[in-house]
């Protein structure tokens, strides 16, 4: 995105916090799954970072060891975490035509 183009969306901010609120109710639509332990335990989080769904095998379910189990699924959660994000900022990019890029999100330069 060039200097002219961020000019002219800077110069029509109905049209900008359009697009921004598009953005958004796309972004909430958005979730993914995380998973640890080779999938023993998944958990599904929104794009509000929601937790809405947990899957835990009963082979890891271990009274003996529920350390193990909470570190699974802080684990999953994290990694459910990071695929929310950049799902978040390719829809931003994509949706800002590469001005969330040029504020360091991927797309531009930050």
């Amino acid at each position: 995105m060039d200097l002219g183009q961020i000019m002219k969306m800077l110069k029509d901010p109905q049209a900008l916090q359009r697009q921004a609120q598009e953005a958004q109710e796309r972004m909430a639509s958005v979730s993914a799954v995380g998973s640890a332990g080779g999938g023993m335990v998944k958990l599904t989080i929104n794009g509000a970072m929601d937790l809405i769904g947990v899957e835990i095998s009963p082979e890891v379910v271990d009274p003996n060891d529920v350390g193990m189990l909470q570190d699974l699924i802080v684990a999953a959660h994290n990694d459910a975490a990071a695929k929310v994000k950049d799902a978040m900022q390719a829809e931003l990019s994509r949706s800002m035509g590469g001005l969330g890029g040029m504020m360091g999100t991927p797309g531009g330069n930050p």
